[in-house]
């Protein structure tokens, strides 16, 4: 949500001392004014546009690892994965840096973030060491918590992106800024692997672009004529992958490595980087075009879509430890197709409110044991307590009923107030 800047209270009316002026009533013949209702506070309805577009996008995330064993049989399926890389994570982070706008560091948003990102990494990452040491038949396999398992880095990134807001927000040049560190950072082969910082850093410009996004950019991609503007672009992407499928090597388009790494001087590097986070801010426009504005069967998926994406890894794992795609008709034209459909299915599933509940406990933990009660917001809740019991009485509720209803509308404001991030 943006911001809103201070405005000036306006200056009280002037007193009428002159004669001329209304005298006073009589107070005692004055009946009691009754005092406004204060207008019930309303929740602000979810936008199904980012709903649909990250419900659209964790699809991606899930038919491109789906994807990875078979794109080398076939230039077109290479292609296709190229243009697919090319804006799929581009595109959920720059969703993710709009949606953490209004990230403060307040201790209620940090607990939020701890809870809600750092304590799933840590909890997947300890349960995919264990469903490795299963799945690879390797029982010795050692812990390494600063080594993110697959597709876990993500959590690392958000977690160190979203804390770091605060910085980003106050910088006159943010963006340019952001975008030194990951060029910089693509040329710099002695960066350790440690909580996978080359990607943090390459894919950190477009975090930043999404913190300051504003709602009228995305009327921009929202206009029928950037849809039709989107169609000859992405054809032309998918000719260009097509002629750059022999020429190219994917790790351009997965940020996990430096340019000297990928067989080029630093400087070609350099210039890479900057046109494939071109291409990827090109790509995510035309997705975006697409993406439906108003509430579709799939809208209320979109809410769970970093569920799928931790649980998502374990399926896709398995298929490969095991040898799934070693399988006869996985070499038929058509198993693409049905791979992808498959893909869709398993993540659009592991997106639906039943998998939510069963995986709050691993997801959303509560843990208000852990931290240190915020003395500001119970002064609060405790106003609003008082506020309401008072109301209470002078309509006709008892003291316990309205201090009941004030303190669940108490707790049901913390917790809206932490969803925006």
């Amino acid at each position: 949500m943006l911001h809103a800047g201070y405005e000036r209270a306006p200056l009280p009316p002037a007193r009428e001392d002159s004669p001329s002026a209304t005298p006073p009533k009589d107070a005692s013949t004055e009946p009691p004014a009754k005092a406004a209702p204060r207008p019930a506070a309303k929740n602000k309805p979810r936008d199904p546009f980012f709903d649909n577009a990250k419900y659209l996008t964790i699809l991606l995330v899930g038919i491109g690892h789906a994807w990875d064993p078979i794109r080398s049989d076939s230039r077109t399926a290479e292609a296709l994965y190229f243009v697919l890389y090319t804006f799929h994570m581009p595109a959920f982070i720059v969703i993710s840096g709009y949606l953490s706008r209004s990230f403060e560091g307040k201790p209620r948003q940090i607990q939020r973030l701890i809870t809600g990102v750092l304590v799933p990494y840590v909890i997947f990452q300890v349960a995919y060491t264990f469903f490795m040491r299963w799945a690879s038949d390797s029982p010795d396999r050692e812990f390494h918590m600063q080594e993110p398992g697959f597709a876990l880095w993500f959590l690392i990134a958000l977690f160190l992106w979203r804390l770091t807001t605060p910085v980003w927000k106050n910088l006159r040049w943010p963006l340019p800024v952001a975008l030194a560190i990951a060029v910089a950072a693509s040329v710099t082969p002695t960066i350790s692997s440690d909580l996978n910082l080359m990607r943090v850093c390459q894919f950190l410009p477009f975090f930043v672009l999404g913190l300051k996004l504003k709602p009228e950019h995305f009327e921009l991609v929202k206009q029928r004529r950037m849809r039709l503007i989107a169609v000859p672009v992405t054809l032309a992407a998918l000719v260009f992958a097509y002629w750059a499928v022999p020429r190219m090597s994917k790790g351009w388009f997965l940020h996990d490595k430096a340019a000297q790494e990928l067989g080029v001087p630093a400087w070609v590097g350099a210039v890479m980087f900057l046109a494939v986070f071109g291409c990827g801010l090109v790509m995510t426009a035309c997705f975006l075009s697409w993406v439906p504005r108003r509430h579709m069967w799939f809208t209320v998926l979109g809410s769970g879509t970093l569920y799928a994406y931790l649980l998502h890894i374990y399926p896709i794992k398995i298929s490969r430890e095991f040898d799934w795609y070693d399988m006869d008709w996985v070499d038929h034209p058509l198993s693409r197709v049905v791979i992808t459909l498959l893909a869709a299915a398993m993540m659009t599933v592991l997106c639906t409110p039943l998998v939510q509940r069963i995986f709050r406990f691993a997801m959303e933990p509560t843990m208000d044991w852990f931290f240190k009660r915020d003395a500001g917001a119970a002064a609060r809740e405790r106003e609003k307590s008082s506020s309401s019991a008072s109301q209470g009485q002078g309509s006709g509720q008892g003291p316990g009923e309205g201090s009941s209803q004030a303190g669940q509308h108490g707790r049901h404001a913390v917790h809206r107030s932490t969803q925006g991030y």
